[in-house]
């Protein structure tokens, strides 16, 4: 790695997974095991940091997603030599640049037309954003084959099979099993769910997330949405791939053989370790990540996870066994019921209720479909966001 040098952008640098890569960067370039250049860095709103970090890593282009926070931006950046932009079009043109590995990191469905762009020049794209395989899969792998390109999956879950998966003999694969740590609410009844409020919701007991990928793991959506997502990384048929509820969150995932043998990938619950697994494929770069200690976890333990206190796992299937379009109407009524949710809006409890509305409603509009185009996934975005804001109003107004 630290034989050439690597142009880098990271779409979502604010974020966790994004102030993550920057730092496992940081900690690369001060070792001289990498030589990194910072080709863009890209935020939704978070000016402040952003600043900081284009004076910090010198970046040639920073684009912020909210267009009105344009100027305030440039004010911050007064006197550095940077290209700066503002609006959607801006982040698009961030993952088109130049980089030769572009991390993914914007949450939801705004991350797909950067990272569809970084795909389709052949870059290697380190994918943290689930959404962009679950809305549009097939458009985002076909782009990846035709420029040429890598994709590698920054999620934990998936970053461990890819870890210990048999890409020349994939029909020796016999399912996959991503592990979940069943989120804040695991023992939980459905009543005691009822009364959750957003900072309950997003206070992860293993991880350190954003509010809207917290609140998923504590729907466990986030376990369906990577179900869906498995099914386009990985060639295996989704009804071979399982969830189990491993609390600690030591075991990633595992990838179980023909012969029974099974294969796992083991860790301390950091994001800066499956960020670096992507950074340096296919060789290996230390990282500043706590090492396992496995006398002081004493013991790991597993469980099937209750599809009917958390009913977004059969909400997932249901949209992967659809297939087409649906996945996109699922992700998109998930994010408007989460930011609902995180306002205040709606109770937690009506985040699934208002996306398996969605997915009803949506299918009586809509027959079969094949995904062949973003086109068609943006439309089904839209379409699942029309019918879940009014679904969030007649909850407000009963």
């Amino acid at each position: 790695m630290s034989g050439k040098r690597r142009r880098v952008t990271i779409l979502g640098s604010t974020g966790s997974v994004g102030v993550n890569t920057l730092d496992l960067i940081a900690f690369a370039t001060s070792r001289g095991d990498a030589d990194v250049e910072i080709e863009a860095l890209t935020a939704n709103g978070n000016v402040a940091l952003l600043a900081e970090q284009a004076r910090k890593f010198r970046p040639r282009f920073v684009a912020i997603g909210d267009a009105s926070k344009t100027e305030e931006l440039r004010s911050a950046l007064s006197g550095l030599d940077v290209e700066i932009g503002g609006g959607a079009s801006a982040v698009e043109e961030a993952g088109a640049r130049d980089a030769d590995w572009v991390m993914a990191a914007i949450v939801g469905a705004a991350g797909l037309k950067p990272t569809l762009n970084a795909a389709m020049r052949g870059a290697a794209v380190a994918l943290a954003n689930k959404e962009c395989l679950v809305c549009a899969g097939d458009v985002v792998t076909d782009a990846v084959r035709k420029a040429g390109g890598v994709l590698l999956p920054v999620d934990s879950e998936h970053n461990a099979i890819f870890q210990v998966f048999d890409f020349e003999r994939p029909n020796r694969v016999s399912r996959l099993i991503l592990t979940a740590s069943g989120g804040p609410f695991r023992t939980w009844s459905r009543s005691d769910m009822a009364s959750v409020t957003p900072a309950q919701a997003v206070a992860h007991p293993n991880w350190s997330m954003g509010a809207k990928i917290s609140v998923d793991s504590a729907t466990m959506m986030n376990k369906g949405l990577e179900l869906i997502e498995a099914s386009h990384i990985f060639p295996v048929p989704h009804d071979k791939i399982e969830i189990l509820v491993h609390p600690q969150s030591v075991i990633h995932s595992m990838v179980e053989y023909v012969d029974g043998s099974v294969l796992a990938q083991l860790g301390t619950p950091d994001m800066r370790i499956p960020i670096a697994s992507t950074f340096a494929w296919p060789d290996r770069t230390p990282t500043p990540s706590a090492r396992l200690d496995f006398a002081a976890v004493k013991q790991l333990t597993f469980e099937a996870p209750d599809a009917t206190r958390f009913p977004s796992l059969r909400l997932a299937r249901e949209a992967v066994e659809r297939g087409g379009v649906y996945p996109a109407a699922l992700n998109a009524a998930n994010e408007a019921a989460v930011a609902s949710f995180l306002a205040g809006g709606l109770k937690f409890l009506d985040i699934a209720a208002v996306t398996e509305h969605v997915l009803e409603e949506f299918g009586r509009r809509n027959g079969p479909a094949k995904l062949s185009s973003l086109e068609e996934a943006m439309a089904a975005d839209a379409e699942g966001r029309r019918i879940a804001e009014r679904a969030i109003a007649a909850k407000a107004a009963a």
